[in-house]
């Protein structure tokens, strides 16, 4: 089959050389992403939502209508609406592009439509008036480009090689990382010497850097005719089929918690970082927008460690299942927050939280990403037929759409409360997702369990 795990001749350190293409078009990718959503609510607050420079934004107003239809909201909270729209439909439009690749033009096409969008939208924020319709460009290029990348990681590897395949996903989120680690620094340190906009140029360049690499990779990687892509989309499900759509499905709905909580450090985060964390260090100020960089750091710096360990286990027979990992990092995600709960309680103003608290808490937000994305993308990779393989991980990114979505809600309340008590809520929600993971594990497990082949 086209879709088979590439001759084990192709290889770099046990894993096909495909992947290390796939990981570095992600690396590229990201730095262009989390670049530009570094310098995001930050630009909005700081310079695009005031006067002057609002009213020749199009469309603003009309949007700032909709949005206020519980009465009048400040510019930050206004900010957190539109950050938490936009990054939540950057994970909604997923599906949508692996129909497209499942029905229509294949997964090489589709993400070289998504990475020239992409492109374009970056280039887009350059200028204020074409501000939402570049939000609207980013938001159709990662739809084309996200989930087919990552189904074409589940194409490297043989179903029934369950922990190689998740350390292969993790590597795969090691240069997801390296890039959203990268990004923020690079770009927040672009946009402050030369301006936003030369930042989100920035952007743009690295997007089509992307683009080259995944063409140079393409003899690395498995393709599958036209026609038997075809015969594919034309079978029906069968009944077993069809039961382990339902629990992953079910596992988009539990994963949501983990996807309200974390994200909330990029845009909130970056906000409460900015007023109210003392980020004097020996060496000058650290500017607020490298923190959106700290979790990627944590993410990468866990990455060897958890390889180990779950190579480690796997030949002792101990590995937690996916759904156990997933469930651990959803826990890791409310207790992250706590942390940033407890350096707030107590804080007299700007400046008065101590940088410790900041960086404990964006750190340790990157290991418990490690332990509940990739495994969740693997799980759906090795679970989900053929046939519908790139619809199912579109299909995963409902997670994060509703999640980021819901944050920007959530986060619009934060000048409402205390930061102790914002993160306590915000710990909160990921603690009680965590608690229904585990509860619900066993049953969604023994569906799933057939196509795992253990």
């Amino acid at each position: 089959m086209a879709t088979a795990a590439q001759d084990q001749t192709d290889t770099i350190w046990g894993h096909p050389k495909g992947l290390y293409y796939l990981a570095f078009t992600e690396l590229w990718e990201r730095f262009s992403y989390y670049g530009m959503t570094a310098l995001l609510t930050l630009y909005m607050t700081k310079q695009l939502l005031l006067s002057g420079h609002a009213e020749d934004v199009a469309g603003l107003g009309m949007l700032r209508h909709l949005f206020e239809f519980r009465g009048p909201m400040t510019n930050l909270a206004f900010a957190s609406l539109i950050y938490g729209w936009y990054s939540g439909l950057v994970y909604f439009t997923p599906i949508l592009g692996g129909w497209i690749a499942d029905r229509l033009l294949g997964k090489k096409r589709t993400v070289m439509l998504g990475a020239i969008l992409m492109s374009a939208g970056h280039l887009a924020m350059s200028f204020d008036r074409t501000f939402l319709f570049a939000l609207l460009l980013l938001i159709l290029g990662s739809g084309c480009l996200k989930g087919n990348i990552s189904a074409q990681v589940g194409t490297l590897y043989p179903r029934s090689a369950v922990s190689l395949r998740d350390r292969g996903f993790a590597i795969f989120s090691t240069g997801i990382n390296i890039g959203a680690a990268s990004g923020p620094l690079v770009a927040g340190t672009i946009a402050a010497i030369y301006g936003w906009h030369a930042g989100f140029a920035l952007a743009a360049a690295l997007m089509l850097v992307a683009l080259a690499v995944y063409l140079a990779g393409q003899r690395h990687l498995p393709q599958t005719p036209p026609q038997i892509q075809q015969q594919h989309s034309a079978t029906p499900l069968t009944g077993e089929e069809r039961r382990q759509v339902w629990a992953l499905l079910a596992l988009v709905l539990l994963v949501i918690p983990a996807e309200i909580a974390y994200p909330m450090i990029w845009s909130i985060g970056v906000v409460w970082v900015d007023q109210q964390v003392n980020l004097g260090t020996p060496f000058g100020t650290m500017p607020a927008t490298w923190f959106n960089s700290l979790d990627s750091i944590g993410s990468i710096l866990a990455a060897p460690v958890l390889l180990a360990l779950w190579a480690r286990q796997a030949r002792k027979q101990r590995e937690p299942h996916s759904l156990s990992k997933i469930a651990i990092g959803t826990a890791l995600v409310g207790l992250s927050a706590l942390v940033m709960a407890v350096g707030s309680i107590g804080a007299s103003g700007p400046g008065s939280i101590p940088l410790i608290w900041a960086l404990a808490g964006f750190l340790s937000m990157g290991l418990a990403w490690m332990y509940y994305w990739p495994t969740s993308l693997a799980l759906v990779s090795r679970t989900a037929a053929h046939k519908i393989n790139s619809t199912m991980l579109g299909a995963m990114f409902l997670c994060p759409f509703v999640g980021h979505t819901m944050a920007g809600w959530v986060g619009s309340y934060y000048d409402q409360m205390s930061p102790a008590q914002f993160w306590t809520m915000d710990a909160g929600i990921a603690l009680a997702g965590a608690a229904v993971l585990f509860a619900l594990r066993r049953p969604l497990n023994t569906i799933l369990q057939p196509a795992d082949n253990n």
